[in-house]
């Protein structure tokens, strides 16, 4: 049987406490964990295998995912966290004691845990957590968080365990920005300092591992830190770390015993997992995948073409061509769990008014011609393919599809050089990742819409301080982006950790970051 438990992540708003920037406190006890892996008490000693969704380009906390769950367990195991939530998405601390704002979100002050060192010997203080948030700002270090970085205007060290953050604009809910990007990772100023190259051969961290070795393409292997702050953990001596990029390898190997925890996205491989005897975490976050149009330029830079091919799309034989049927879907934007739920429907298949519209376009001499850009992953090339075949069906629009090699999607994300990209807004809470993506004051907005009505909601919902408030602004919200037609969100996203039943321990946060510390393997 497929012993797993599978985690609705939803927006979490606590009433008076969303302005504390904060829900609740303690440590990992709560979180997001596997209630069906190995039973008793953890068991010390022992080597974890975990197979990873990608390889990382550098150990730099700055350039490590915490958000797609793809080189989130490393960041977690060199540089620990500060922060994280639980099953019902409350920020609960970890080296951080406390996160709180009396302004309603306009400042901030982080309170850390005494004594932190990091594994050098050298103190994990203010001055290095000031120094971690300020260069995630900076462009040229190459993070993907520079945005939620700039959010903070400026920081200031009261005091050894006590940091000031003074943001750009008033964000009650920023702890959730910090907790699911790489602010919530710190490494050691003084080894940042001497560069990358000799970073990454010698990561300094808090976390509760410290590197032995890393061979690129292949593996990175951990061992325990003596000096980490919440002792007995972690359980395990050892860890290592590899990727698995290929869906079934990467299940496969986990099944026959070769790898003892696999991070995986594949809802068909979370799927056939039923019939194996495994143990897992999903966490199923609200937004989803989306495709991106391009309104930049033509053809998507009219609305009909937008509203034409969202149209003309059937989601269900998406789901059946890319992920055999098992991919859940967005129907609306926020799981019906969610306090911020609202029952508008995010797509509606209606062919009759596609064809209309591509012949309207048609007849203004603006036929629809696009290309797909799609990643190498085979469940990417079945998307991009079956939106090809399904278009073809109609009269006056043209679809090509175009391999992107992973290492220009950065590129593509910058210069905005593609007409239909597939991307993602997923989120345990919107805030900062909705924003981000449909503002029309945000960089990191793809599909370049510009709506007033829209930018003006996510900033409502962004500053509320009560539920009410922030119910109403992300109403519209939902209602702008199917008026507009900026994306088409075709499945919700799922983060699992699947491992096998001998391993207890699984724990994940955010968006489903996994907690290696709590990883135990039964003997």
């Amino acid at each position: 049987m497929f012993r797993k438990s599978r985690l609705v992540a939803t927006a979490v708003v606590c009433g008076a406490a969303l302005a504390l920037g904060a829900c609740g406190g303690g440590g990992g006890d709560d979180t997001a964990s596997s209630r069906n892996g190995a039973a008793g008490q953890p068991v010390a000693g022992g080597e974890g295998r975990i197979l990873l969704l990608g390889d990382p380009r550098s150990l730099d906390p700055a350039t490590l995912s915490n958000q797609a769950a793809i080189t989130a367990p490393v960041g977690n195991a060199l540089y620990g966290t500060l922060m994280i939530t639980d099953e019902a998405g409350k920020v609960k601390y970890t080296m951080a004691e406390s996160f709180a704002t009396t302004d309603n979100g306009k400042t901030f002050t982080l309170k850390l845990k005494p004594g932190l060192v990091f594994s050098d010997g050298t103190p994990l203080n203010a001055e290095a957590v000031k120094f971690n948030w300020d260069r995630i700002k900076d462009p040229t270090v190459g993070s993907s968080y520079v945005v939620d970085a700039r959010m903070i205007e400026s920081t200031e060290v009261v005091d050894d365990v006590t940091l000031k953050a003074t943001m750009v604009n008033p964000v009650p809910a920023y702890a959730q920005a910090v907790l699911n990007s790489s602010l919530n990772w710190i490494a050691s100023p003084d080894a940042l300092k001497a560069g990358r190259d000799s970073f990454d051969k010698n990561p300094i961290g808090a976390g509760p591992f410290t590197l032995a070795s890393w061979t690129r393409q292949a593996d990175i292997k951990f061992v325990k830190n003596p000096k980490y702050w919440d002792a007995p953990k972690p359980y395990l001596d050892r860890l290592t770390m590899r990727s698995a990029t290929d869906a079934t390898q990467r299940l496969n190997t986990v099944i026959s015993g070769g790898a003892d925890v696999a991070i995986d996205t594949n809802t068909v491989n979370i799927d056939k997992a039923e019939t194996s005897d495994l143990n897992a975490v999903v966490t199923t976050l609200n937004g989803g995948n989306f495709m991106a149009f391009n309104s930049r330029r033509a053809p998507f830079d009219d609305i009909r073409a937008r509203q034409a091919v969202s149209a003309a799309i059937d989601l269900d034989a998406l789901n059946l061509a890319a992920y055999n049927g098992t991919a859940p879907m967005p129907d609306t934007l926020f799981d019906k769990t969610s306090p911020l739920f609202s029952d508008t429907p995010l797509h509606k298949t209606d062919k009759a008014l596609a064809q209309k519209l591509f012949d309207e376009l048609a007849a203004d001499g603006k036929p629809v011609k696009f290309t797909f850009s799609s990643f190498p992953s085979s469940e990417n090339r079945a998307i991009a393919e079956n939106i090809q075949a399904q278009l073809s069906a109609f009269k006056n629009v043209t679809v090509s599809v175009k391999i992107v090699d992973l290492g220009q999607v950065a590129a593509l994300r910058t210069t905005f050089d593609f007409d239909l990209l597939v991307s993602s807004a997923s989120f345990q809470d919107p805030e900062p990742r909705l924003w981000q993506a449909f503002s029309q004051d945000s960089v990191a907005n793809l599909s370049g819409v510009k709506d007033k009505e829209l930018s003006d909601a996510l900033l409502a919902g962004r500053t509320a301080t009560t539920e009410a408030d922030r119910k109403d602004a992300y109403a519209t919200v939902q209602k702008r982006l199917v008026a507009l037609s900026p994306v088409v969100f075709y499945q919700r996203s799922t983060n699992a950790a699947i491992g096998t039943a001998k391993v207890g321990g699984i724990v994940q946060y955010g968006s489903g970051s996994l907690l290696v510390e709590e990883l135990w393997i039964k003997k």
